[in-house]
């Protein structure tokens, strides 16, 4: 047997462990592996394909990243070609994907992502490839499964954000809007929202009136708490508004979404005379150690990725529903991503709180 990994879309801590778990449980099985740098890239001309031995992962599960590289621009079904005049267009390369990987004599791939990189693994399937899927965001927002690796590392660095920020808005009397990852699920937000004891939290799945946040704001006022975190899902919009985008995309990618930290923060100012600032966490969230809830989830699925090659689960991704790991038809992941329940027992916990959500 001689399978193939491969890790695409956005990084999350945790990759690499999953990539040492899968490498080792293969070999130890007397299978050969090989690892393919940049999503499909390897497969294409664009990168490498490399062999991976216990030599190669040594030392990295602890490791933020991935070893193979990464990339959101890599999808095979519409493969960014830059034209003799300097222009960009996207052609359909799946065909090459699957030949290439048919003549280095791969029976089988392991793809580790998110729902773009689910999306072209079903896709690659339905064309014949034996694949089987890792879910991997950070955002949580995959389905089938209870959660993802990376989510535990970013919510913990949003909550240290919050910590760190709740003494400076206090010692200044300030509002502080933290900014944190969440395009259409506020996972992020919440968790670290509630945990961090922000006053405001908002999310896509709940959209929101900014008078409701600036009534919160001033109700902590008169009672003498002179000072808000608001903490908000980069995804997250006014009632009746639209989702705030940055810039042009490249070809390939998703519309970039966020930078709502700055105008929010300076029309709460606006309608309640408080200095308020914002701060942006971005792509802290994604680098850095995972946390060891992490390390031992992304170990579980690399495991569970190679028994479910073993058991010719193709078309299939590993996922929690704890305390098991069990395989889940991609298709049905796809259905619709993950999102906040709005009645889930950690929103009513943040209303009993006192966390507005501004609705």
């Amino acid at each position: 047997m001689r399978i193939a990994i491969s890790t695409g879309g956005g990084d999350a801590p945790g990759l690499n462990a999953v990539i040492r778990a899968a490498v080792l449980s293969a070999i130890n099985r007397g299978w050969e592996v090989l690892g393919i740098k940049r999503g499909f890239a390897g497969l294409l001309g664009a990168d490498e394909v490399i062999p991976m031995t216990k030599e190669t992962v040594r030392g990295i599960g602890h490791q933020g990243g991935t070893i193979l590289r990464t990339t959101n621009r890599g999808n095979p079904f519409c493969y960014p070609r830059r034209r003799t005049d300097g222009t960009v267009d996207e052609v359909d390369r799946s065909d090459e994907v699957i030949d290439n990987a048919r003549e280095r004599g791969i029976s089988a791939i392991i793809t580790i992502g998110g729902d773009g990189s689910l999306a072209i693994a079903q896709r690659l399937f339905e064309k014949g490839m034996q694949i089987i899927g890792v879910p991997k965001t950070i955002d949580n927002d995959v389905n089938g499964t209870i959660t993802t690796f990376g989510f535990d590392t970013a919510v913990t660095t949003a909550i240290e954000a919050i910590d760190k920020l709740h003494t400076t808005a206090e010692s200044h009397d300030r509002v502080l809007v933290l900014e944190v990852m969440g395009r259409n699920s506020g996972f992020i937000a919440l968790h670290s929202g509630v945990a961090g004891s922000a006053d405001v939290i908002l999310m896509p799945e709940i959209p929101f009136h900014i008078d409701k946040v600036c009534e919160k704001i001033m109700a902590r006022d008169r009672v003498g708490r002179h000072f808000s975190i608001v903490v908000v899902a980069e995804g997250a919009f006014p009632d009746g508004g639209e989702v705030h985008m940055i810039g042009e995309s490249l070809p390939g990618q998703a519309k970039r979404v966020g930078g709502i930290a700055d105008g929010l923060a300076r029309e709460i100012q606006s309608r309640t005379g408080k200095e308020c600032r914002s701060l942006v966490l971005g792509h802290l969230q994604r680098g850095g150690v995972p946390t060891g809830y992490d390390r031992l989830l992304a170990a579980r699925f690399g495991g569970a990725a190679v028994r479910a090659v073993e058991e010719g689960k193709w078309g299939h991704m590993v996922a929690l529903q704890s305390p098991h790991l069990v395989t889940v038809p991609i298709i049905d992941v796809l259905r619709e991503p993950k999102r906040v329940d709005p009645m889930h027992d950690v929103v009513q916990t943040a209303r009993s709180l006192g966390i507005s959500f501004g609705d």
